[in-house]
């Protein structure tokens, strides 16, 4: 039966916050070290700076990952924090302006001028800050990012990822590497796409493909620039 406690069960927006910080770890992890892994390789014959590599790479990335998904987050948070501080002096300082900005919100959605008024008036009696900051601001309980939860998704989701690129390097024949490489990574984002777009409830067909050409971009990119200069990337 459907209630205002369920109703959001059948949904996954709910999702989008540490889905997005957790896709996009994954996805530069899987990206990023078999892209290292595969430069790499192309600009030699031996296992051991392939190994260095991607192993420096790992570990530097998810740290990457972690700290500048909570710093950008926390930025957001800040900004959201700083709009909803001024919205507060806003309502002290000019509350018929408030209320008719509201109003006018309510009926650029489609309301009649005077059902918007009534509506406006009503939300301003019972929370007037959370309608505005709702409605005027556009920040809900379910936009408003988690610095912390989205540090942990994404840097432990590019761990994830790049561990298994690490394990090819490790087991795969060198004189196979890069194909090996390029083979498993294409597998990997096949997977991560239809994982999260099963997780998200979109379309699954458009997330695989979406994902295994900007790998696919990436990874053909890395193997170019280390068999021109024949360096590592």
């Amino acid at each position: 039966m459907l209630t205002i406690d369920n109703y959001l069960d059948s949904h996954y927006i709910n999702r989008s916050n540490w889905l997005r910080a957790a896709v996009l770890g994954a996805n530069d992890g899987i990206i990023s070290i078999s892209s290292l892994a595969i430069g790499v390789a192309t600009a030699g014959t031996d296992r051991e700076p392939i190994l260095l590599a991607t192993i420096a790479g790992l570990v530097a990335g998810s740290l990457s990952m972690a700290a500048g998904e909570y710093v950008s987050v926390s930025s957001q948070t800040d900004i959201e924090k700083a709009d909803i501080e001024r919205e507060k002096i806003e309502l002290q300082m000019m509350p018929d302006e408030e209320l008719k900005i509201l109003a006018e919100i309510y009926e650029k959605r489609g309301l009649k001028k005077e059902t918007a008024l009534q509506v406006a008036k009503e939300l301003t009696e019972h929370d007037a800050l959370g309608a505005h900051v709702r409605d005027e601001l556009g920040i809900t309980e379910m936009s408003q990012a988690n610095p912390l939860q989205a540090a942990l998704a994404s840097g432990a989701s590019f761990t994830v990822g790049g561990i298994f690129p690490l394990l090819v390097t490790l087991l795969a024949p060198m004189d196979y590497m890069e194909y090996s490489l390029y083979i498993f990574t294409i597998i990997s984002l096949i997977i991560l796409g239809a994982v999260s777009a099963k997780t998200g409830g979109s379309s699954i067909s458009k997330a695989v493909i979406r994902i295994v050409i900007w790998g696919t971009i990436a990874m053909g990119l890395s193997s170019l620039v280390g068999y021109v200069f024949g360096v590592s990337v």
